[in-house]
């Protein structure tokens, strides 16, 4: 059994993912990385469980 949900959690994912594209915009490349770095320090602070960051990780490099 894995600990990293994999089934749609979001009511409006679509939301979502324009929320993010649009808090890129007007970005650098380089502004855009360390905007994803901030985000993604945030969220696996939020998270707090080592094992499920781990297995997103490798989740994450397979595709």
């Amino acid at each position: 059994m894995t600990a990293l949900r994999r089934t749609l959690n979001l009511a409006r994912p679509d939301d979502i993912y324009n929320a993010i594209v649009d808090a890129h915009k007007g970005l650098s490349d380089e502004q855009c990385r360390d905007f994803d770095a901030r985000l993604i320090l945030l969220l696996v602070n939020h998270v707090g469980d080592e094992a499920v960051i781990r297995e997103a990780l490798k989740e994450a490099a397979a595709k």
